[in-house]
C-alpha cells in the first residue's frame, strides 16, 4: 500500500496565506468606508497581486479548520477594533455589533466539532445571525443618508406606478438627484422589498440568502461521494465567511446592491456544475441586466467550453431583451443615466483605488487610456489563460473575480461593495474546490 502523499510546501504556504489575505482584504474594506488611506490602497493592491499569483501559478487551496477558525475569529476582532461606518441608532448598532462578534465565534466553535449535526448548526447560526443583523440594520436605520437607498426606494415606487425611473428625479437624495445609474433589473428585482415591506433592503437580504442557498448546492455538488457529509462542513464554513465578513453591517445599512449580482453568479455556477448550462444563461443575464460592469465577464465565459460562445452570446442577447423596454422608452434618458453620467462623473475622494492614489497623493489624473489598458490587458490575459487551460469551475470563479478586482482597483469610483463582490466570489469558489480535496484524498491509497 502506498503511503498517502503529504501536502507540497507550496500548498502549505498557500493554505496559510489564504486566511491572512482574506483578513487583510476585508479588514481594509471595513476601514475604507468612508475614508481614503494609502495603507488601504496598498492592502487592496497586494490582494490583487496575490490573487493573480494564485491563479497563474495554479495553486490548489482548500478550506481547513484552522484557517476557517482564524478567519472567523479575525472577523469578530475586526468588528471590534476597526472603525465601522453606520447610520444605525446607538442601541441597534450595539446589538448588531455584538452579534457580529458573537456569531462568528460561535460558528468557529461549531465548525471545530467533528459531528455533522454541529456543522449543520454552524450554518444555521450563521444564517440566523445574518438575518437578525439585517432586520436590526433596516429597522434601526430607517432612512440612511445615501443616494443609493433613496434612488432604489423611489425607483421601486415609480415602477409600481408604471413610470420610467430613468426619467425621474429623486426627492431628498444627498447625492445624485436626476439619474438612475444602474441597469433596470436592479430596480425590478429589489422593488418587492419596497412594495411588500417598505424597504428595498429586505430584498437585498433575501437575495443574499438566495446566494447562500446556492453555496450549499455548490458544496453538495462538489462532493464526489454523495453518501458522505463532509460537504456540510464546507458549506457551513463558506456561509459563515460570506455573511459574517467584516463590514457586512455597513453593506446592509447602505443598501449596496452587490448581493443581487452575487446571487446571479452563484446560481449560474450551480446550473453549470449540474450540466444545466443553458438554464445558467438566465441568472447570468439577470445579473448582467442589473449592473453594467458584469459585461466584462462574458468574454471569459465565451472562451470557457463548459459554457461556451453560443451561451455567452445568448446571455448577451437575453440581457439586451431584458433592458430593451427601458431603453426604447427613452433612449436619451437611459444612455445619460447608465453611461454618460458615469463616464464623466468626478472622482470621489474616498475611493481607495490606484486612480485616487495618483490623484490624492501625487496630484496626477490618470488618462482614461491608462486605466483602459490595465482593464483590457487583464481581461485579454485572463481570456487567453482560460482558453488555453480550460480550468475547473472554482478556478473560473476566481478568474472572474480577478477581472473585476483589477477593474475596481484602477477605477475612479470603487468602494466596499464592489470589492466585497470580488472577495465573495473567491470565498464561493472554495465551496466548489472541495471536489479537489476529496479527489486527492480518495486517490491517495491503493
Amino acid at each position: 500500500m502506498r503511503a498517502a502523499p503529504g501536502p507540497s510546501a507550496r500548498s502549505v504556504v498557500a493554505s496559510v496565506a489564504l486566511p491572512l489575505a482574506w483578513l487583510v482584504f476585508f479588514t481594509a474594506l471595513q476601514w475604507s468606508v468612508v475614508r481614503y488611506r494609502i495603507p488601504i490602497v496598498a492592502a487592496l493592491t497586494a490582494a490583487t497581486l496575490a490573487l493573480a499569483l494564485w491563479q497563474w501559478a495554479g495553486w490548489r487551496v482548500t478550506l481547513h479548520r484552522p484557517a476557517v477558525v482564524v478567519m472567523l475569529a479575525g472577523s469578530a476582532l475586526a468588528t471590534l477594533a476597526v472603525p465601522l461606518f453606520s447610520y444605525l441608532a446607538p442601541t441597534g448598532l450595539a446589538v448588531a455589533t455584538t452579534l457580529f462578534v458573537v456569531v462568528p465565534l460561535a460558528c468557529a466553535v461549531l465548525l471545530c466539532a467533528t459531528t455533522v449535526r454541529a456543522h449543520w448548526a454552524a450554518g444555521v447560526v450563521a444564517v440566523t445571525g445574518y438575518a437578525a443583523c439585517a432586520a436590526i440594520a433596516i429597522t434601526s436605520s430607517p432612512r440612511p443618508r445615501i443616494d443609493v437607498w433613496v434612488t432604489l426606494q423611489q425607483a421601486a415606487d415609480g415602477l409600481g406606478r408604471g413610470e420610467n425611473f430613468y426619467a425621474m428625479n429623486w426627492t431628498g437624495s444627498p447625492g445624485i438627484q436626476d439619474a438612475f445609474t444602474y441597469l433596470p433589473w436592479t430596480a425590478v428585482l429589489l422593488a418587492p422589498g419596497r412594495w411588500l415591506f417598505g424597504d428595498v433592503r429586505w430584498a437585498l437580504a433575501f437575495w443574499t440568502l438566495v446566494a447562500v442557498a446556492g453555496v450549499w448546492m455548490l458544496a453538495r455538488g462538489a462532493a464526489v461521494r454523495h453518501t458522505g457529509a463532509g460537504w456540510v462542513w464546507t458549506a457551513a464554513a463558506v456561509t459563515g465567511l460570506l455573511v459574517l465578513a467584516p463590514g457586512t453591517l455597513t453593506q446592509l445599512d447602505q443598501a449596496w446592491t452587490e448581493p443581487l449580482l452575487l446571487a446571479g453568479l452563484v446560481w449560474w455556477a450551480v446550473l453549470v456544475q449540474r450540466d444545466r448550462a443553458w438554464w445558467a444563461v438566465i441568472p447570468l443575464a439577470l445579473a448582467c441586466a442589473s449592473k453594467q460592469h458584469l459585461a466584462l465577464l462574458l468574454p471569459v465565459l465565451l472562451l470557457w467550453r463548459p459554457f461556451g460562445w453560443h451561451r455567452a452570446v445568448a446571455t448577451g442577447a437575453l440581457t439586451g431583451v431584458l433592458i430593451a423596454p427601458w431603453f426604447l422608452a427613452s433612449p436619451p434618458d437611459f444612455v445619460h443615466d447608465t453611461i454618460s453620467l458615469l463616464v464623466g462623473f468626478h472622482p470621489i475622494k474616498f475611493a481607495n483605488t490606484l486612480y485616487l492614489l495618483a490623484l490624492n497623493t501625487f496630484g496626477v489624473t490618470l488618462p482614461f487610456a491608462v486605466t483602459g489598458v490595465a482593464v483590457l490587458g487583464t481581461l485579454a490575459a485572463v481570456c487567453w489563460t482560460v482558453w488555453r487551460r480550460q480550468p475547473a469551475l472554482a478556478d473560473v470563479l476566481r478568474w472572474l473575480a480577478l477581472v473585476l478586482l483589477v477593474a475596481n482597483l484602477v477605477n475612479k469610483q470603487a468602494f466596499y461593495n464592489q470589492f466585497w463582490l470580488v472577495g465573495s466570489l473567491v470565498v464561493v469558489s472554495l465551496a466548489v474546490a472541495s471536489r479537489t480535496a476529496r479527489t486527492s484524498s480518495s486517490s491517495s491509497t491503493g
